[in-house]
């Protein structure tokens, strides 16, 4: 199931979401520029290695923020900061910009010490943005557990309906623990549920501003069916 948009009317500033998918988006487009060869030498770079990094903890605590910003693909990039979007705007509504950001980098580096805890031995690179943007999806959870969000299932049903927050992003995160638990390969799994475990935990101790509303689930219906 894929998201498109939620229930929520924000106030207040956007400039940290905003920044982040710049920022994000500008360090893919320099990948790129460096070609292929070097291209994949970032991932080794840049990337977090579990196995380096708890050999050489001092040395590679670095590679924990890098990672977050390298991607292994236009798909991949693509899909964190379509997430980004469409759930960073509203948590960023009700924390401010300084709060969102210490949740994001935070949710980061807890995406990546539950990944490395899993597999300290592994040499695959861990990149992505994918750990910071879930510790914003556990955030959500708390912040709005009213919300809704517009959801189609791609690509070959494509059907649109309304699901309550706490429906899907808990459908979300079983989807995380099962595919880790599963070894399903290709994605870091463990980053997704310590980020999202960091966010919601993190959330409570922020305590955000009380400055948002959630629009009537009818009014949103409307104006999509």
């Amino acid at each position: 199931m894929f998201p498109l948009r939620d229930t929520i009317t924000y106030h207040g500033t956007k400039i940290a979401t905003f920044g982040l998918l710049i920022v994000t988006g500008l360090a893919y487009l320099y990948q790129l520029s460096l070609g292929i060869t070097s291209y994949e030498v970032i991932f080794y770079d840049y990337g977090f290695i579990p196995a380096s990094f708890f050999k050489d903890p001092a040395g590679q605590v670095f590679t924990i923020f890098t990672s977050m910003f390298v991607h292994g693909s236009l798909l991949h990039l693509l899909s964190n900061l379509w997430f980004l979007w469409v759930f960073g705007p509203a948590v960023e509504g009700r924390l401010g910009l300084g709060r969102f950001m210490l949740l994001y980098l935070l949710s980061g580096v807890a995406a990546a010490l539950l990944q490395g805890f899993a597999l300290p031995e592994s040499m695959v690179p861990m990149i992505g943005a994918s750990g910071a943007v879930s510790g914003i999806l556990g955030a959500y959870l708390i912040l709005f557990p009213r919300a809704r969000v517009l959801t189609i299932i791609p690509p070959f049903i494509f059907f649109f309906f309304w699901l309550p927050a706490p429906i899907y992003l808990g459908y979300w995160i079983v989807l995380q623990f099962i595919s880790g638990f599963s070894a399903v390969p290709g994605v870091a799994w463990w980053a997704h549920v310590g980020g999202f475990l960091l966010g919601l935990v993190l959330i409570l101790i922020l305590r955000p501003k009380r400055n948002y509303r959630a629009d009537p689930f009818w009014e949103c219906w409307r104006d999509y069916c």
